[in-house]
C-alpha cells in the first residue's frame, strides 16, 4: 500500500507556521489595542462623571475665595500664548466680578529661562488685577501637581479652576479628588486656533489614563516643599 502523501512540502510547512504565528501576533495586538481603547474611554467617562455639575460659565459659576489658573505655553519674549491669555482673561473677569478674591497662577518654572507663573502675574497686573492678589506657584508641572500643591502647599480648600473647555473636566476631577472643592470655567475662545485646539482635545484621551494613574497611586507632586502663606496673605489683604 502506498504511503499517504503529505499535502505540505517540507518548504511549505515553515511558511504555514509563520503565517499562523503572524495571525496570532496580529490578533493579540488588535485585542490589546481594543482593550486599551476601552480602558481609556472608561477613564474619560470617569472624568466626566467626577466633573458633572461643577463646570460653569463665568457668569454662572459660584463664588470661591481663589481662582486657580493652570499654566500653558509662554513665548520666548515672556508673553503668554493665546491659550494662556484666554485663561488669564477668565481669571481677570472673575476677579472684576467679585467671584474670587485671589488668583493662584500655577505653571512650569523648571528652567530659569522659562517662567510661566511670572508671565501670568505680569499679564494680570497689566490688566488691572492688583499684584498683591496674585500668587505664583512655580512647580505646577502638570494638572495633578497644580491641584495637589494648591491644597498641600498653599492651603486652598475652595477654588474655581480655569483652563480650556476640553481640559476643564479633567482639571475639576483631579482637584476634587485631591481634596480641593473645585468648580471649573473652561475657555472656548481659543477654539479659533483650530489645529492646536484639536491637538489638545485629542491629547486628553492619553491624559485621562494618566489622571487615573495619578489618583489611584496617590503620588506626591514632583516638588512638594513647605507651606506657603501667599494665598492667606492675599485673602487677608
Amino acid at each position: 500500500m502506498a504511503k499517504p502523501v503529505d499535502s505540505e512540502t517540507p518548504d511549505a510547512r515553515p511558511a504555514a507556521r509563520w503565517r499562523r504565528a503572524a495571525r496570532l501576533v496580529l490578533g493579540s495586538a488588535v485585542a490589546a489595542v481594543l482593550l486599551a481603547g476601552l480602558a481609556t474611554e472608561g477613564c474619560m467617562q470617569w472624568l466626566r462623571l467626577e466633573a458633572r455639575g461643577h463646570v460653569f460659565g463665568v457668569g454662572e459659576v459660584p463664588a470661591a475665595p481663589v481662582a486657580l489658573v493652570l499654566g500653558a505655553q509662554v513665548y520666548a519674549d515672556g508673553s503668554p500664548s493665546p491659550f494662556l491669555a484666554a485663561r488669564l482673561e477668565i481669571a481677570r473677569e472673575l476677579y472684576a466680578a467679585g467671584k474670587v478674591r485671589a488668583i493662584l497662577v500655577s505653571g512650569d518654572h523648571g528652567r530659569w529661562e522659562y517662567d510661566e507663573p511670572t508671565a501670568m502675574l505680569r499679564w494680570l497686573v497689566e490688566h488691572d488685577v492688583p499684584a498683591a492678589k496674585v500668587v505664583r506657584d512655580y512647580a505646577g508641572f502638570d494638572t495633578y501637581d497644580s491641584c495637589a500643591r494648591a491644597v498641600r502647599v498653599f492651603g486652598v480648600r475652595r477654588a474655581i479652576v480655569v483652563t480650556q473647555e476640553y481640559h476643564v473636566r479633567r482639571a475639576v476631577a483631579l482637584c476634587r479628588r485631591v481634596g480641593l472643592d473645585a468648580d471649573g470655567v473652561g475657555d472656548t475662545t481659543a477654539a479659533r486656533f483650530r489645529e492646536p485646539w484639536v491637538t489638545g482635545a485629542v491629547r486628553e484621551y492619553g491624559a485621562a489614563d494618566k489622571a487615573a494613574y495619578d489618583v489611584l497611586s496617590g503620588r506626591d507632586p514632583v516638588f512638594l516643599g513647605r507651606h506657603e502663606t501667599g494665598i492667606e496673605e492675599a485673602l487677608a489683604g
